[in-house]
């Protein structure tokens, strides 16, 4: 009775729970490194905001986050009618798919591109056509020679998950001139705020040029707020109209607005959040040096490593208390990615990966 889509879909895996590991192998002291999230814990300003608007909580959200919206638009050089807000930036892209994708259209995405992807256009009937990567990131122009006239979308992650590879501002500007304005383009932009200045795409203006064009983004990575779930997707006014007509209502909770809208503010946690995140990974990549560890460069929160038996180690791992996320689902039987985190949970990793190799 299911929808066509729906048969044979397999579930989004996400990285294992702390609390799983625990209930299986009776275990404590985990240290989790799967799933890409800010190790610093909540930011002080998002805890006194989330504080203060529970006494609100029998009270719906705003259905609209226009304060929230306000403040994004002020911050991004936008206008607010341009955003949409979403349960985590997840759910702006299923709002996207369910907007404009359907039974006969195409969808392109790399080889080695968000799983996410794969799983919503399968589920609206679509037809994935997945390019082979380049070094392990897009080839822009296999992509390009993939449209066709059935060609609704394209998905771009920069940079992408899991690999952490990206692509410069110069190529991404090439790209989207090449682009037929008939075709969506949405660029995936959940670690953005990692990217140094000079790598980061002013991929918010080109908006006025490409109609065509949708950005996303999230508060669960560099901003600390992946409990709570708040994404957002800008586009042209006409495009987040009709977003709008497929959101649901109260879609973001009235704790995730509150805390949203008050990480925005705070500068000093988001600068010390990637001071850390440089720091380790540069600790982390000597270490891979040194132990002739292959890795891919990467320019997010995590970086993907070559180890040959990913899963036998991953299972090793685990039962050391240590939760990185094996990724054979993208295409990458051989590959583990490890998240960044603390000084302590870094050195947890890589003491426990030694006593493995040895």
């Amino acid at each position: 009775m299911a929808n066509p889509g729906v048969d044979g879909l397999m579930p989004y895996q996400p990285g294992k729970p702390t609390e799983e590991l625990e209930r299986e192998l009776g275990i404590s002291d985990i240290v989790k490194l799967a799933s890409n999230e800010n190790p610093l814990g909540l930011s002080p300003r998002a805890r006194q905001a989330i504080e203060a608007a529970t006494a609100e909580l029998c009270r719906y959200p705003d259905a609209n986050g226009y304060y929230l919206k306000q403040k994004l638009a002020q911050k991004l050089n936008c206008d607010s009618d341009q955003i949409t807000l979403g349960n985590g930036s997840n759910e702006v892209l299923e709002i996207l798919f369910r907007t404009f994708v359907g039974i006969g259209d195409e969808v392109i995405f790399d080889a080695h591109a968000f799983i996410v992807y794969q799983l919503l256009t399968q589920s609206c009937g679509a037809t994935a056509v997945k390019t082979a990567a380049k070094e392990w990131g897009h080839d822009l122009d296999a992509m390009l020679a993939a449209v066709t006239e059935r060609t609704k979308l394209i998905c771009i992650a920069n940079p992408n998950n899991p690999t952490g590879t990206f692509l410069a501002p110069r190529q991404l500007a090439e790209f989207m001139a090449r682009v037929p304005e008939r075709v969506l383009v949405v660029l995936d932009e959940a670690y953005y705020e990692y990217l140094k200045a000079d790598q980061r795409a002013d991929s918010i203006g080109w908006l006025t040029q490409y109609p065509n064009l949708m950005v996303s983004r999230t508060f669960s990575k560099a901003y600390g707020l992946a409990g709570l779930r708040v994404g957002y997707l800008v586009a042209s006014t006409d495009i987040t109209d009709l977003l709008n007509r497929v959101r649901e209502p109260f879609n973001n909770n009235s704790l995730a607005l509150a805390a949203a809208e008050a990480v925005l503010d705070d500068a000093d946690y988001l600068a010390e959040g990637i001071a850390l995140n440089e720091r380790e990974m540069a600790r982390l990549l000597a270490y891979f040096d040194q132990r002739g560890i292959r890795y891919i460069p990467s320019v997010a929160n995590f970086i993907t490593i070559e180890v040959g038996a990913a899963g036998e180690i991953y299972d090793a791992l685990l039962k050391k208390g240590v939760i990185v996320r094996p990724i054979a689902g993208y295409g990458m039987p051989s590959h583990l990615r490890v998240s960044i985190g603390l000084e302590s949970e870094n050195s947890r990793f890589m003491d426990a990966l030694d006593e493995i190799l040895a």
